[in-house]
């Protein structure tokens, strides 16, 4: 590790002293390359519910295989998340990240030459999935690392990638939808991800296991740990199953919205490819990008007096969310439809500034990377349900039905967040600090 990397890691903690600086501290730059890559996971993650409808219909697929398609996909990147996140922990993760996006976004753009249900699954949701699946444990982990009193600040930011992601990949591929063929958008998207993986290889900094290069106070053991020891500790703490639960309920919410939503605006309202493409992200992820800023940047101000704020912002948001959820499906107006998408959006950018930094209260830092692995497997091999389920409803009920019930499972997961938060949180606060 550098010189430069364990100064920008130590300068951010309280009392460290003084150290020489770059003009952009690595912290700040590791999290612009960070962006960047999160932002293609997420570009590449949404392609293929923007052109869901261009798929059927050119390979012949009926609704529930178009269905089955994506929640295979989630599937495989809920099973194999947790090898990324003990793989985080284990091995040196500029690597993990690097090979990670270069092979999603290889089998990104293969799936450009897909001719059928086969070879869909296999490079679309098994290769892309199992790619993305080793990314984000390692890049959480990585940032917590280094930003210790702008963590949820950090966090935030490296969130709004998604938002980004989502929104930008949508307008992109409507477009190359309409002008050329859906095929398109997974060729640009596959060849600019494997650009950035060169990059990422050229300017991260091999960076040790958590603990390491992190100020004295906050070092844990730098040994490899065993996965039955962390399955032993991770056991201890109710807190992190409840946290796992509620994102696994917003995960569902959220796979759901954006496989099925642009296809709901085509079918209800009539909308082309573009417009749809962009309409269905962009009220909602805007307002999540302002939210989850503000958001961050507050509970990181108020945790210094009270730790239980960020869960307690997590809570708010899950409860006040679900009542726009709802009018999202049931809208009969384009206009009543995206006011209930911002606002949703908005509520969500308020739950996720604190995703990450609500767990990484409640477990110490050599097991963050693994509980982050969990965390993500539980909400994938639940959300991953969603497609399919809507997929098959979708010719009984219609979209807008089954959009506008998944304002319960909001409910759902917010009274998970009021359990952990009543019972369990400061406890597993205090032993993940003595940890």
């Amino acid at each position: 590790m550098t010189t430069e990397s364990i100064s920008a890691a130590s300068s951010d903690a309280p009392g460290s002293p003084a150290q020489p600086r770059a003009a952009i501290p690595y912290k700040w730059e590791l999290l612009a390359l960070l962006w960047f890559a999160y932002f293609f996971n997420r570009a590449d993650k949404q392609l293929y519910g923007f052109v869901i409808p261009d798929i059927g219909h050119d390979l012949n697929l009926t609704a529930t295989q178009l269905g089955l398609v994506a929640t295979v996909f989630n599937w495989t990147y809920g099973l194999l998340v947790p090898f990324g996140g003990y793989f985080g922990d284990r091995l040196r993760r500029k690597w993990v990240i690097a090979a990670s996006l270069i092979l999603w976004s290889a089998a990104t753009m293969f799936t450009g030459w897909a001719g059928g249900l086969v070879s869909l699954i296999v490079l679309r949701s098994l290769a892309t999935g199992a790619g993305e699946s080793f990314y984000y444990p390692s890049a959480t982990s990585l940032i917590g690392q280094f930003h210790h009193r702008t963590r949820a600040l950090a966090m935030s930011i490296h969130q709004t990638a998604l938002y980004v992601g989502v929104v930008v990949s949508g307008a992109i591929t409507g477009y190359l939808a309409q002008t050329y063929s859906w095929r398109h958008s997974f060729y640009f998207f596959g060849i600019g991800g494997m650009a950035l993986g060169l990059i990422l290889t050229w300017r991260l900094k091999d960076t040790p296991r958590e603990g390491q290069g992190e100020p004295a106070r906050s070092r844990a053991g730098t040994d490899a740990i065993p996965l039955s020891q962390i399955l032993r500790e991770l056991r201890k703490k109710p807190t992190f199953f409840l946290l796992a639960i509620a994102f696994a309920g917003m995960a569902f919410v959220d796979i759901g919205y954006v496989t099925w939503m642009p296809t709901f605006l085509q079918e209800n309202f009539g909308m082309s490819k573009t417009s749809a493409g962009f309409s269905s992200m962009f009220y909602h992820h805007f307002a999540a990008f302002i939210a989850i800023l503000a958001a961050g940047r507050f509970t990181d101000a108020v945790a210094r007096r009270r730790r239980s704020i960020r869960i307690e912002a997590q809570m708010l948001a899950l409860f006040c969310g679900a009542p726009f959820i709802a009018l999202m499906g049931f809208g009969k107006t384009p206009a009543m439809c995206f006011l209930g998408m911002g606002v949703f959006g908005l509520f969500r950018g308020v739950y996720e500034s604190n995703l990450y930094a609500t767990l990484f209260e409640v477990i110490p830092p050599r097991l963050r990377s693994s509980a982050v692995g969990g965390m993500i497997c539980s909400a994938f091999l639940v959300g991953a349900t969603s497609p399919l389920i809507m997929g098959a409803m979708k010719s009984h009920t219609g979209l807008g039905f089954t959009l506008g019930g998944l304002s319960v499972v909001y409910v759902f997961s917010g009274v998970m967040l009021l359990i952990a938060w009543a019972l369990f949180f400061r406890r597993d606060c205090v032993e993940a600090g003595q940890g």
